[in-house]
């Protein structure tokens, strides 16, 4: 069993404690890794959610949640929702309740509801970025990629939009892509044209397209660099990327828009066009 974290070191904030879970991911036991990729995905759960609530969304026993505070310094789990609590009050306005009222109003009000509702994810998908955006991860993912010599674009099914989209913008910014598109099936020979000066950006978001978690792993064994941006620091892509962005797209209905994917993909693009033009300019 991992050991408690000294007192000095126990988070006192949302950022230090995120900070904390992934430096400690690798060594964390089965469950509480578990229960550390729940709190990261579903922060607002947690931050209200009894002991045994919380414990049936993550699939773990309710004293693996007090022994999943207690591993990361805290007396017990209560300590450790507070964190989670004071985030929450932070954040404004609470989009997450006017969703669900939208989600009611939208079974007897018809299509303008439902638009409404899409809308209404979007913005907190947008709101949500701005509140949990890295400006150092952004300037180290834009760094890689202004850095390569060409860039692999990664993306399937619903993500499709997202690198597709990024190998016109790249066009337009002057920068040499190669969208991996598994046409005919060949996405592994497509992946092999990239060497040790090149970069790859994949995007994956749950429940993860083997096929690019796959590809991602290989090209990154065989020295290329790899970014992504995907939805979470336990995602399988960290693994192989160099530097990620996170991107948690709120859901309306069970449909996540690409609001802030989109957003955070032409951030990189032209921020990339940026740092070539300096160091051109240099």
């Amino acid at each position: 069993m991992v050991g408690n974290i000294a007192e000095a070191k126990v988070p006192q904030d949302f950022e230090s404690l995120r900070n904390l879970i992934v430096l400690r991911r690798e060594e964390l036991p089965r469950r509480l890794a578990q229960v550390a990729e729940f709190a990261l995905e579903q922060p607002d759960k947690v931050a209200f959610g009894t002991v045994a609530e919380l414990a049936g969304l993550a699939g773990v026993q309710p004293s693996t949640l007090v022994r999943f505070a207690q591993t990361l310094g805290f007396s017990g789990f209560s300590d450790l929702q507070e964190i989670f609590r004071a985030r929450l009050r932070e954040r404004w306005p609470d989009y997450s309740e006017r969703l669900s009222r939208l989600e009611a109003r939208a079974q007897s009000g018809g299509s303008l509801a439902l638009l409404d509702g899409f809308a209404e994810a979007a913005v907190a998908s947008l709101a949500r970025l701005r509140e949990d955006a890295s400006a150092a991860d952004l300037d180290k993912v834009a760094r890689i990629l202004a850095d390569s010599r060409r860039i692999g674009l990664l993306g399937q099914r619903r993500v499709f939009a997202v690198t597709s989209y990024l190998a016109y913008a790249c066009a337009k910014l002057g920068i040499e892509t190669q969208l991996l598109d598994n046409r005919g099936g060949m996405l592994a020979e497509e992946a092999r044209y990239l060497g040790s000066d090149d970069a790859l950006l994949a995007v994956s978001f749950t429940p993860y397209t083997p096929e690019t978690i796959e590809v991602a792993a290989e090209v990154a064994a065989r020295g290329v660099p790899v970014v992504a941006i995907t939805d979470s620091p336990f995602s399988p892509l960290t693994r192989s990327a160099q530097a990620w962005i996170e991107v948690v797209e709120c859901d309306y209905g069970a449909f996540r828009s690409l609001s802030a994917t989109m957003t955070v993909a032409i951030a990189l693009a032209v921020s990339a066009a940026e740092l070539r033009r300096a160091g051109k300019r240099d």
